[in-house]
């Protein structure tokens, strides 16, 4: 049987991935500059696929493109790290509790959870963290829901990447995901919902206090403000 090839990408999503896994993993910094002809060697193409995969990444809010200024990593403040976590705090716990709801399975982010422990370094241990979140709410029944999930996932790991940089928290953050796993392959949605919102919800009040004062939503009951 003729094997089939596997297809290769295009220069524009290869530029992309690897700008992307440079500043997710603390290579490229928030506000460095990007300059087209720098990276276009650096990749060894011309500067017309870089320049794609820079607007698509200004689309998904990991860039910003100013005419004056050109192209630079986005800063991570205090609003963005609002934004993008009460997006996360209100959607991500429901999309877990689903999954487990439906008895998805959750081999992949088992696995993630062992990649993350066994990680060489800060870089891969980062990817991997980010796998786990991602298999946990991908099977939540709900394409769209990932799908809006996914469209913040690049801005969280920028944000985690900052907050790891200045106060490394892996341990802490581990021992939450070990538990988030247990309560989810146990059958309790609900806790494991529970215990998702308040790991989320923990590292933004460390990465930058005071920024969010959202309350656990099952801590709200259902009938509050319907009288």
């Amino acid at each position: 049987m003729t094997s089939v090839p596997t297809p290769i990408p295009s220069r524009t999503q290869f530029v992309l991935e690897g700008i992307k896994h440079r500043i997710l993993t603390g290579r490229l910094t928030p506000g460095q500059a990007l300059v087209e002809t720098e990276l276009a060697a650096q990749f060894g193409v011309s500067k017309t696929p870089v320049r794609e995969a820079l607007k698509t990444l200004a689309g998904t809010g990991l860039v910003v493109m100013n005419q004056y200024k050109g192209v630079t990593v986005r800063m991570v403040d205090a609003d963005m790290a609002r934004e993008v976590y009460d997006v996360r705090l209100l959607l991500e716990p429901e999309a877990l509790r689903r999954s487990v709801r439906r008895t998805a399975s959750l081999d992949a982010a088992q696995d993630a959870l062992r990649r993350a422990d066994a990680a060489a370094d800060t870089a891969e241990r980062s990817l991997a963290n980010r796998e786990f979140h991602r298999a946990l709410y991908l099977p939540c029944g709900n394409p769209l829901l990932g799908r809006m999930l996914d469209e913040v996932r690049d801005q969280a790991a920028l944000v985690s990447a900052v907050a790891w940089s200045a106060d490394p928290s892996w341990e802490q953050e581990a021992a939450e995901h070990r538990e988030i796993l247990r309560l989810a392959l146990a059958g309790d949605a609900d806790g494991a919902a529970r215990a998702l919102h308040a790991h989320i919800a923990s590292f933004v009040h460390r990465a930058f206090p005071g920024v969010l004062d959202t309350p656990d939503p099952l801590d709200t009951p259902a009938e509050e403000g319907r009288k």
